[in-house]
């Protein structure tokens, strides 16, 4: 059976067009115009369109997740298919013109934007279509998670990916993509089965284990550092509608002797099981005592991937840690389970990340996680704790560009805040936390968690994989048209 979902919407150009030439930035770092003679042939190639300042569609265009990141390129061509972005990148290339692409826009970095280049902008192109019997979904780069979601469980199917549902398939999928479902049908990257990509020189290629395998192993975690992928082939789980997840909220008092039970209980937790740690304020949810509304809390979010008695069973030990304030665990639909941390991930506040891999939870890891937490320097400020492995963990390290396939934890220190009066204090408290915790840590990280500013730690993220994506780049881009990114340097 069959299945697709269309998001098409016509795009709609401000007829009174400027006659003068647009200045557009290139790959140097200086300008140079693009005429509307040029302009106006690209319209007539494209079934999207191509927006610049001041016209309809432009700031709903360059407007991404991140609230910090306010850049204005110099000229947006919105995709509807693979034939509008070669035709995209043909002119960028031919140009020599910065380029940055858009999928969801939900990078922390901010990289889906640029200032005064050439945009291209692919959140228009949302088909998700299945195959149910053969358990494959194809998807497009601007589908969002929920999107995805919404297919899949429709037939009591999943793909392993996020837990922020409107984040964008495409940036996640490159990066690697972990989530509720991951240590038991591995990351998102292991589910990847093939996929389209418009290479730096135009040329659209077709990727998978047996043609271009090279690029699509480096795509596998690479990020988009190797061209703009138009659709994305993915294997599905079977997966019952409703799971084994929820809440478990405890007094920060409490919170190192939480931490110390929730890491040995882990040591032996199945591969359905997935149970992440969050220390941050409360927020004023429904089940929480108003007392409680504003204080510092750890929480346990856990989600069991299987059958219902089988989590109610593997969720026991957790739940039986210390004296929680509020326990909310039980039979949820998977669909609500992978939005429920959506209302605290709107859009329109201001982001700053830093992440560490960690083999282990030691003791001074904790310690130092716990003494972060009682100076969070906001409300909306968090650090929270992801375990990885299982399914995830039994790949390959050189199997796919993904570095890291020990069973990990993943610490993402989340600055968030609404006022730019506050930037010095939120950024200044994430950098602390990563700078104390780095000792401990294993070296290799996220990307998908990394800032903008970190672009000396990209090799080390890598680990012994980087120098096979530095030359699969010097292959597929060796003028590094595809360098707003976490970016890989052609050899």
């Amino acid at each position: 059976m069959t299945t697709v979902i269309e998001c098409r919407r016509p795009i709609v150009a401000n007829p009174a067009l400027n006659l003068k030439a647009v200045a557009i930035r290139t790959l140097d770092g200086s300008s140079k115009g693009i005429s509307q003679d040029m302009i106006t042939a690209l319209r007539g190639k494209l079934r999207g369109g191509v927006v610049s300042p001041g016209e309809n569609g432009y700031d709903a265009a360059r407007s991404i997740w991140n609230a910090m990141v306010d850049r204005r390129p110099g000229l947006v061509v919105r995709c509807l298919g693979a034939a509008d972005v070669i035709e995209a990148v043909k002119l960028a290339h031919e140009e020599k013109l910065l380029v940055a692409v858009r999928s969801g826009g939900h990078n922390i970095a901010g990289n889906a934007v640029c200032d005064g280049g050439l945009m291209i902008d692919l959140s228009l192109m949302r088909s998700v279509r299945l195959d149910r019997a053969a358990k494959r979904a194809w998807v497009e780069p601007g589908a969002t998670l929920a999107d995805v979601d919404k297919e899949t469980q429709s037939f009591g199917l999943v793909l392993p990916t996020g837990i922020n549902s409107t984040t964008g398939i495409a940036g996640l999928t490159l990066g690697g993509g972990f989530g509720w479902s991951t240590r038991k049908f591995g990351l998102t990257i292991d589910n990847l089965l093939s996929a389209d990509v418009v290479t730096a020189n135009g040329e659209l290629l077709r990727t998978g284990p047996a043609e271009n395998s090279d690029l699509f192993w480096a795509l596998r975690g690479g990020g988009g550092n190797f061209g703009i992928v138009t659709a994305f082939e993915f294997q599905l789980h079977e997966l019952g509608q409703q799971v084994i997840s929820g809440l478990v909220v405890h007094p920060f008092a409490d919170a190192e002797a939480v931490l110390e039970q929730y890491r040995q209980v882990l040591e032996g937790a199945p591969d359905e099981l997935t149970c992440w740690a969050v220390m941050r304020q409360a927020p004023p949810l429904p089940f929480l005592p108003p007392e409680w509304h504003g204080k510092e809390v750890l929480v346990l979010a856990m989600c069991f991937c299987g059958d219902i008695d089988a989590g109610e069973k593997a969720t026991a030990k957790l739940r039986s840690i210390g004296k929680p304030i509020a326990d909310v665990v039980g039979p949820h639909p998977f669909t609500g389970w992978q939005q429920a941390f959506d209302p605290l991930l709107t859009p329109g506040a201001r982001n700053y990340w830093k992440s560490h891999d960690f083999l282990e939870l030691s003791d001074a890891t904790i310690a130092i996680l716990i003494d972060a937490a009682r100076n969070l320097p906001g409300p909306e400020c968090e650090i929270f704790v992801a375990h990885v492995g299982g399914a995830a963990g039994r790949v390959a390290v050189d199997a796919t560009a993904f570095p890291q396939r020990s069973s990990h934890f993943v610490v993402n220190v989340h600055a968030r805040w609404r006022e730019p009066n506050m930037d010095q204090a939120c950024i200044g408290w994430a950098r602390q936390l990563f700078e104390a915790a780095k000792p401990h840590a294993a070296g290799t990280a996220y990307i998908n968690f990394m800032p903008e500013d970190e672009v000396d730690r990209v090799e080390a993220a890598y680990g012994g994989n980087y120098r096979r994506l530095a030359q699969i780049k010097r292959q597929y881009d060796p003028q590094n048209l595809f360098r707003l990114n976490q970016n890989v340097k052609p050899l």
